[in-house]
This record gives structure tokens, C-alpha cells and sequence, in this order.
């Protein structure tokens, strides 16, 4: 069934309607989903700041924020203002271009990211072939500008705080991508939309998270590592490096650091419920809902009611795993770096390489469930 409406192809209509050439149309077009990238997950990075702040006091059993805005809704927004007014120092044997260019290059490839996530089946901005590869390749790139950013402030702590950060991504991409290739193969398709369809049909049984018990467990695992999320903070670690590889930032470089953590967090909620959760599927099949109100698949408000829920369903099942983040924070301390660095090479890594066998060979043994 398709569960969405074709919001490029009616946009482009509604210019050329106007008189307008085709060229005209999709140039406006471009720049559209861009800014409702940038805009959702801006948003969304705010809802989380508020989220860690409200689910870290009910887990301490302290006062949360209620007095900036109903709720303590506004206190992200505060803290936003504080940074951009901050002032911006540069220490003074840094190597400025380098120093200012390692949080751009923190942000951007995050946001970049963003391009491949659907809501659904024709709620994305781009469905490339290739698209879950293109997450994993521009995530590595994140860790480079920590490297340079540690390596340019002139300071000893930032820069064990930057190695330890290409340390750490390091062990825990190669656990992440076996366990990405374990879905892949099952769902024959790179694109992230054609793994979405191919857990669609059987509601909540068709997911792949009852396919790939094991795989998941590891995505999840090293997705946290990837977004130094506790107990996998070790960048960072204040008790031991100050504050790592940001101990020389301030104002809004400071800030982008912390945006591209959160950022990150929301993205890597988001591809885990496209991968394993069946993305904008509902719990219920909607071919099923469709017979129980007795109309026709391509129904123009079934369509609409069907994006709509593709939509709440894909933000409600990465949010879900967000809070579970967040609770994680706050209930499980911190490993060492040996202890961190033998969980990826020791543990994850042959687990997940041994997940990918078995899944090969089950694919082969029984096509029908597992994709064939």
C-alpha cells in the first residue's frame, strides 16, 4: 500500500501550473527540503534537551526546569541564547583555521544525514540506492573534526580527548556496519525506503528487530558509542580530561559540539527505527485497517491518514529510544577506556561478524523469512 503522497511531484505541478517552466519548478523545489531538514531537526534537538533535562530529574528525583516557559519548555531556548551571546575565544598558539573548522565539520555531515531518512514511501528527501552506506560514511567523517579539533587547541587534554574519539569510533563502526549489512542482506536494497517496504505487510511481526535479536542489540550498543552518549563519553570524561576535546571552545563553537551530539542522537534513533522498527509502519497492517473501514486502498484521505501515521509512528519510535538514552545516562556509570576499547574489538566485533554468517546462512536456508 502506498503510504504516502508525492509532496515533489505535486509541488512541481502547482508551479508549472503557473506558467512556469519545469526548470523553474524544481529549482524552487531544492531548496525546500533543505530548510525542513535543517528546521526538523533543530526542533528535535531542542525536544531532546528538554527530554534529558525532565527524564534526568525524575531518574535523580530532583526538581527539573519549570520556570522558563510552561513546563520548562523554553529552558533549551535559553540556553541557545546564552551560547550565541558568549564570547568566542581563540587560545593564542592555536591553529585558528583548523581550531574553527573542527566543529563545522563535527555538524555538518549529521545534518547531511538527514537527506536519507524517511517518513514515508514518499516522504524523503532523497531515496538513493546506496543510502544507508552514505550514513555510515559521512558519520565517519565526525571524528575527524574531533581529531583536529583536539590537535589545534594546543592543549594536551583536548588532545588525548580528540585520539580518544577516533579510538572510539573507530571500534564501534566496524560493529555498526556488520550489523547494518546483516539488513541489507535480508532486505536485498541499500535504500533505506526499500528496507522500510520490505518489513511492511505483517504489522508489528514483519519488523526486523525479531530477525536480527542479536543485530540490533549491537546497533544500538555501538550508535550510543558513536554519539558518546554515557557510559560511552570517554572523549570527554570530565572527571579525568577537563572537558576533552572541547576544553578550549566557547560561544557557539562550544555549542556545535553539543548540537552535533544531539543531533546525532536523533538521527541514530531514527535510522534504528527505519532498520529494525519497520520505519513509518504501523502496528497494524494499513491494507488491514482499510478493510475495517470498508474503502479502497488509493482512497485520497486513506492516503493522507496514512502519511500522517507514518510520520507519528517513525518520530514516536525514535523517541522512544531517545528516552531510553537519556535513562541509560543517568542509570549506568561510566566503563574505562580499556574497558570500552575491548568491548568493540573483543566482544562486538566478533558478534557481529558471527551475526552476519548466520544471517547469510539462514537466508540461504529459509529465502521466504529472511528475505529471499
Amino acid at each position: 500500500m502506498n503510504s504516502g503522497i508525492d509532496l515533489q511531484g505535486s509541488f512541481i505541478e502547482a508551479v508549472k501550473a503557473l506558467g512556469l517552466p519545469s526548470g523553474v519548478a524544481q529549482a524552487l523545489w531544492l531548496p525546500i527540503p533543505m530548510l525542513l531538514m535543517l528546521i526538523g531537526a533543530t526542533v528535535g534537538v531542542l525536544v531532546v534537551v528538554w527530554l534529558e533535562r525532565k527524564i534526568s530529574a525524575a531518574a535523580q528525583q530532583r526538581i527539573g526546569p519549570e520556570y522558563a516557559g510552561p513546563l520548562g519548555v523554553l529552558q533549551p531556548v535559553a540556553d541557545g541564547i546564552k551560547l550565541v551571546f558568549k564570547e568566542d575565544v581563540i587560545p593564542a598558539k592555536s591553529d585558528r583555521w583548523l581550531f574553527t573548522l573542527g566543529p563545522v565539520v563535527v555538524v555538518i555531515p549529521v545534518f547531511l544525514s538527514y537527506l536519507i531518512v524517511p517518513f514515508g514511501q514518499n516522504l524523503a528527501i532523497t531515496d538513493l540506492n546506496v543510502g544507508i552506506f552514505i550514513w555510515i560514511s559521512l558519520s565517519s567523517i565526525a571524528p575527524i573534526g574531533l581529531l583536529m579539533s583536539g590537535y589545534a587547541s594546543n592543549n594536551k587534554y583536548s588532545l588525548l580527548g580528540g585520539l580518544r574519539a577516533a579510538a572510539q569510533s573507530i571500534s564501534y563502526e566496524i560493529p555498526l556496519a556488520l550489523s547494518v549489512l546483516a539488513v541489507v542482506m535480508m532486505s536485498n536494497s541499500l535504500s533505506t525506503i526499500d528496507i522500510v517496504e520490505q518489513q511492511a505487510g505483517y504489522g508489528i511481526l514483519g519488523w526486523n528487530v525479531w530477525r536480527q535479536p542479536v543485530g540490533f542489540i549491537i546497533f544500538w550498543i555501538a550508535a550510543l558509542a558513536e554519539c558518546e552518549r554515557l557510559p560511552f563519553d570517554l572523549p570527554e570524561a570530565e572527571e579525568e580530561l577537563v572537558a576533552g576535546y572541547q576544553t578550549e571552545y566557547a560561544g557557539m563553537k562550544f555549542a556545535l559540539f553539543y548540537l552535533g551530539s544531539y543531533v546525532n542522537l536523533v538521527l541514530s534513533a531514527l535510522v534504528f527505527a527505519v532498520l529494525y522498527l519497520g520505519g513509518w509502519e504501523f502496528i497494524v497492517p494499513l491494507d488491514h485497517l482499510a478493510g475495517w473501514f470498508g474503502v479502497s486502498d488509493t482512497t485520497p484521505w486513506l492516503q493522507v491518514l496514512a502519511a500522517s501515521l507514518g510520520i507519528i509512528m517513525t518520530l514516536l519510535k525514535a523517541y522512544f529510544l531517545i528516552f531510553i538514552a537519556i535513562l541509560l545516562r543517568w542509570t549506568v556509570p561510566r566503563v574505562r577506556i580499556d574497558q570500552l576499547l575491548d568491548l568493540g574489538w573483543k566482544f562486538l566485533l566478533p558478534v557481529s561478524l558471527a551475526n552476519l554468517l548466520i544471517t547469510a546462512a539462514l537466508k540461504l536456508a529459509f529465502p521466504v523469512a529472511f528475505g529471499g
